[in-house]
């Protein structure tokens, strides 16, 4: 057993939460209609040319019994994204230009504003998912004390955090090259994801 799988056994037996299988978790992804939003280039944060913010409320069902943090890990690497971490959201903006990411509400809730200063604040809680095409500028406002987010990525892309006007214009040519993934990180190759970001 692994250093990572014995420190995970040792969390869910002192905690009680357990991590769930592949095929449990699938029960609990809710069908839900994606909200989409398009933010412009405000001279900060580019924002993606052709692809919306894919927002999903209240999209998984988080039981009391497991740890909700690796029932999102489950979902996301279930459908190929993977290189998942736990934590909040930077209390300043910034965004990725090389890489695509999931954000998955764990517990507590949130205000996050998406897209730069010319972009949208939505209210975050446990359950929700977001998914931020590459370029997405994301800056935590506020946040409970118990905020939780698991962050994932697909496997195809490079990770990089960009926060500076200097970094703009290379991001502008960047972004619009980074792939789309092969499957939505809740609802897999049939997932909203695929009409929402066309090649």
């Amino acid at each position: 057993m692994s250093i990572l799988q014995t420190t995970r056994k040792a969390i869910e037996t002192i905690t009680g939460f357990a991590t769930p299988g592949e095929e449990e978790v699938a029960a609990f992804v809710r069908q839900r209609k994606p909200n989409e939003f398009r933010f412009d280039d405000d001279g900060l944060v580019p924002n993606h040319p052709s692809w919306p913010l894919v927002f999903y409320r209240g999209a998984v069902k988080l039981p009391e019994r497991l740890d909700p943090a690796a029932v999102m890990e489950v979902i996301f690497q279930t459908n190929g994204w993977g290189d998942s971490w736990r934590n909040g959201i930077y209390d300043y903006v910034h965004y990725h230009s090389r890489i695509h990411e999931v954000l998955g509400v764990a517990r507590g809730t949130a205000k996050v504003r998406f897209g730069g200063k010319k972009g949208r604040t939505l209210k975050v809680k446990a359950g929700d998912v977001a998914i931020l095409p590459a370029g997405t500028g994301h800056q935590c406002l506020s946040s409970s004390d118990d905020f939780l987010v698991v962050g994932a990525y697909p496997r195809f892309g490079t990770y990089d955090e960009c926060t500076t006007k200097d970094e703009h214009d290379d991001a502008v040519a960047t972004i619009p090259t980074v792939v789309r993934p092969r499957n939505d990180p809740l609802y897999g190759s049939k997932g909203s994801l695929m009409t929402s970001w066309k090649r």
